[in-house]
């Protein structure tokens, strides 16, 4: 790791000239509240005291660690899981690298097992390469799922209608991507994303695609509740200062969406009034 990666951590001051009487609002979920409304994932990060960082700086308080690639009974040094206080934040395993209904469920009732986690993000992937959701086999998960008690939060496509579905099968919030996992594209439908949004009645966390703050500003002015996001942070250059980053952006582009932004015109209007100028 370079030396301007080890120096920036010290750089990162997340409370530096804060006004307190302008706030985010909290985000709730089921039984649960949020101060935070920005999520990340554990995975992809140059070493453990990076991540561990990243998170701080973030003030995440959600986490997802992915059971399929991690092994939560190893209790060592090595295992990054161990440099995570759980303590200070929400655990939220991840089914990804499930194909089917009944693998995703047999993935969330280990995680249940093993350390008593009953909120999943539930993924169930229907292509290899583009690693869209599997709509079909997600909705049938979904359901034998929220039936077991669980807290369920699934990836989804930016499809209304299976939002809609997800929503009506007990799902605690819906999380449709903003771009295929990993690409860093951004929000490629916002018209969608829209639609999803004015018709739920759950939380709706944008997942996956986000790849700089600009993106996760856009998710939240649009009127998401929350954003999701693994390798925006980790794989950037310098995964602290996107952390924090991406922390401002998801707060500016809520307190933007709440605000009430200006319409948009077609021509200009002067900014200085035309009233009371001297001829």
């Amino acid at each position: 790791m370079n030396d301007a990666r080890n120096d920036s951590r010290q750089d990162v001051n997340p409370d530096t000239n804060a006004d307190r009487s302008i706030t985010v609002e909290p985000l709730r979920i089921a039984d649960r509240t949020f101060r935070s409304r920005l999520f990340l994932g554990t995975g992809k990060f140059p070493d453990s005291p990076t991540m561990v960082r990243a998170f701080e700086v973030a003030q995440t308080e959600v986490v997802t660690v992915a059971l399929r690639r991690v092994d939560l009974s190893d209790t060592s040094e090595a295992s990054f899981v161990n440099h995570i206080d759980r303590e200070r934040y929400l655990f939220l395993p991840n089914t990804a690298g499930c194909y089917t209904a009944d693998e995703a469920v047999r993935t969330a009732r280990l995680a249940r097992e093993l350390g008593g986690w009953t909120w999943v993000k539930l993924e169930v992937i229907g292509d290899k390469k583009t690693l869209f959701p599997d709509n079909v086999e997600l909705l049938t998960a979904t359901k034998t799922l929220v039936d077991e008690g669980f807290t369920v939060l699934p990836y989804t496509s930016d499809d209304p209608v299976t939002c809609k579905k997800l929503e009506d099968l007990g799902a605690a919030a819906v999380m449709p991507l903003g771009a295929p996992i990993g690409s860093g594209m951004g929000i490629r439908n916002p018209a969608n994303l829209q639609i999803i949004i004015e018709q739920a009645n759950v939380p709706v966390i944008v997942d996956a695609g986000v790849g700089t703050a600009s993106d996760a500003a856009v998710a939240m002015e649009l009127g998401a509740d929350g954003v999701l996001m693994n390798t925006g942070v980790a794989c950037a250059d310098d995964p602290v200062r996107m952390a924090y980053a991406m922390r401002l952006a998801v707060e500016a582009g809520w307190l933007a969406a709440h605000a009430g932004r200006i319409p948009q015109k077609l021509y200009a209007i002067a900014s200085s009034p035309e009233k009371g100028l001297i001829e």
